[in-house]
């Protein structure tokens, strides 16, 4: 069985940054299929993936991001043992592949992980997050009390686990969904009403009701977050349609579910990685 696939959705990419992305993956032993699935018409891409071994598709018009990546998952998830949902923005050492599939097939009951998540300058980017509740994503965005919008934030982002340790996390960036297959055909698919926004924390939450979803600060990969939504007015209303597709289908303000897993979140296991390298693996960050 091929042990690791990923997938890569692209949107008219900076192909620099697109290569880096192409490279770290393939650049591990563990390596199998990796799929480009072009949502715009890049056609240089097309090069590229011959360059780094990838199965290119042009789906001939923008999806979105879970419907994209669920091409490529409908075609791997029964020939692998995990899949990688990776953004064309992320960089990283290939070595922390190995580390990852050991932390995995260590702890079968880890249905999802996340390594720590760096800007390019080094610094970590708070993607541990609780389930949001629909206060948390307007204080985010709207409040007008700064002190209150920090401390609500901080609780959200869950800086309380100090980011240094595995912590049991319901809600784990799509930039870097490190994912079971087996998980995956028991809980499905991202769902595809989610054209952009809100498909991660859909399918990180159903993947924790299953099993474990983990952050794991041992390796750490760079993302070049632009934070999109923020500065594209567009992009800001693909995020408002799809919190509110979210927010109806798991509750509003009635969300029990929601109250209980937030409550254990943060939770530790165990304090280091058995039998994994315990040193964080990480490129030199671009200054």
């Amino acid at each position: 069985m091929m042990q690791l696939t990923a997938s890569i959705v692209i949107y008219n990419n900076d192909l620099r940054t697109l290569e880096r992305a192409m490279a770290s993956f393939r650049g591990s032993p563990l390596a199998g299929k990796l799929f480009i699935i072009d949502n715009a018409n890049q056609i240089e891409a097309i090069e590229l993936s011959h360059k780094y071994d990838a199965t290119y598709i042009r789906t001939g018009s923008n999806l979105g991001f879970g419907k994209a990546h669920n091409i490529a998952l409908k075609s791997v998830m029964n020939g692998s043992g995990y899949h990688l949902v990776l953004n064309p923005d992320v960089e990283f050492d290939p070595a922390i592949l190995s580390q990852l599939v050991a932390f995995m097939d260590g702890h079968l009951h880890a249905g999802l992980v996340m390594p720590r998540v760096l800007y390019p300058d080094g610094r970590i980017q708070p993607l541990c997050k609780l389930l949001p509740s629909p206060l948390d994503l307007l204080f985010r965005r709207f409040s007008p009390f700064p002190a209150l919008t920090r401390r609500r934030n901080e609780r959200y982002e869950m800086h309380f686990t100090g980011y240094n340790q595995i912590a049991e996390v319901p809600f784990l960036s799509g930039c870097f969904m490190f994912i079971r297959n087996s998980v995956l055909r028991e809980v499905g698919l991202f769902d595809e009403r989610f054209f952009l926004y809100a498909e991660d924390v859909d399918l990180s939450r159903r993947i924790h009701k299953v099993s474990k979803t983990y952050f794991y600060p041992f390796v750490s990969i760079y993302h070049e977050h632009t934070r999109g939504s923020h500065r594209d007015l567009r992009l800001m209303l693909y995020f408002i349609r799809s919190v509110v597709q979210y927010f109806n289908k798991w509750g509003w303000w009635l969300d029990t579910e929601r109250t209980r897993i937030n409550a254990a979140a943060g939770q530790v296991t165990f304090s280091h990685p058995s039998k994994v390298h315990q040193d964080p693996v990480t490129v030199q960050a671009r200054l």
